[in-house]
C-alpha cells in the first residue's frame, strides 16, 4: 500500500523558517516528479513548488519563490520543502503529491497528481 506522509508542520512566527518533509513508503518514485500544495480554508488546492525526477528542474508559485526552496533525496524517498522567510498568508494546510505518469516534468496542476499525503498544518503568526 503506498502512503505518503508529511511531517514537520506547525506554529512558526512571520519571518521565521520551517522544513516539511514527506516520506513515500510502498514503492519507490525516484522516476516521478513530485510537488508541494497547499490549502487554506474557503480556498482551492493551490500550486506551491515541484521538482523533477532528477532533482535538477523545480518550479515554484511566484508567491514562494525565493523564499521556498524544494529538494528530494531518492534514496530516501522523500521531498522537502524548506519554507524561509514565512508570512502570514503562507498559512494552509500543506500536502505533498507524486506525479502520475514518470519521467516527466514538474507540473504545476494538482491533476498531473495521484498519489497524495495527509496534510500537514503549517500556522504563521504575524
Amino acid at each position: 500500500q503506498v502512503q505518503l506522509v508529511e511531517s514537520g508542520g506547525g506554529l512558526v512566527q512571520a519571518g521565521g523558517s520551517l522544513r516539511l518533509s514527506c516520506a513515500a513508503s510502498g514503492r519507490t518514485f525516484s522516476t516521478y516528479a513530485k510537488g508541494w500544495f497547499r490549502q487554506s480554508p474557503g480556498k482551492e488546492r493551490e500550486f506551491v513548488a515541484a521538482i523533477s525526477w532528477s532533482g535538477t528542474n523545480t518550479v515554484y508559485a511566484d508567491s514562494v519563490k525565493g523564499r521556498f526552496t524544494i529538494s528530494r533525496d531518492n534514496g530516501k524517498n522523500t521531498v522537502y520543502l524548506q519554507m524561509n522567510t514565512v508570512k502570514p498568508e503562507d498559512t494552509a494546510v500543506y500536502f505533498c503529491a507524486v506525479k502520475s505518469v514518470p519521467f516527466t516534468p514538474p507540473g504545476i496542476g494538482p491533476n498531473e497528481y495521484n498519489y497524495w499525503g495527509q496534510g500537514t498544518q503549517v500556522t504563521v503568526s504575524s
